[in-house]
């Protein structure tokens, strides 16, 4: 598994601080996926001092942990996942190698499993995917305020 971060000292409003990382496509990726993403939403709050709510640390391990088993279980080899915090949203964005672009299912609750997509429909603020040269780039998007208004839960400002 390869790491790389960007840690900076200050963090400013246009400023963009992430992590990337690369899995196989084995299994205890998506156990792996979930770690990273904690490891990431606990720096924002211990090194930039940025308030991180529960909801927003299990929205987005959920959203990374179906976007990096549909990663495992449908294409072949690796996948890369991206976190990246800019313009106050936890961006989510896994590649593999397959093609196929997902489609969302029309809503059965009736359906056993496959409802994933579905998910992170319902909880991300944006969803984009985007064909590349070789397989997909899925990217969503996750509010780190917790205020419908925008202010981040627990931010006091200066």
């Amino acid at each position: 598994m390869d790491e790389a971060a960007r840690n900076d000292d200050r963090l400013g409003e246009d400023d963009l601080v992430g992590v990337s990382v690369a899995y196989e496509g084995v299994s205890g990726d998506v156990a792996r996926a979930r770690a990273t993403v904690r490891a990431f939403l606990a720096r924002l709050q211990a090194v930039y001092g940025l308030p991180v709510s529960d909801r927003v640390m299990d929205v987005v391990q959920l959203v990374v942990s179906e976007l990096v088993t549909n990663a495992c279980k449908y294409a072949p080899g690796p996948c890369l996942l991206d976190l990246e915090l800019a313009e106050g949203r936890v961006r989510a964005t896994v590649w593999d190698s397959e093609s196929v672009l997902p489609v969302a299912r029309a809503t059965d609750p009736g359906r056993v499993g496959q409802h994933g997509l579905e998910i992170v429909l319902a909880v991300c603020q944006s969803f984009e995917v985007h064909r590349e040269p070789v397989g997909k780039r899925i990217t969503t998007a996750v509010e780190l305020a917790d205020d419908p208004a925008g202010d981040l839960a627990g931010h006091q400002p200066p």
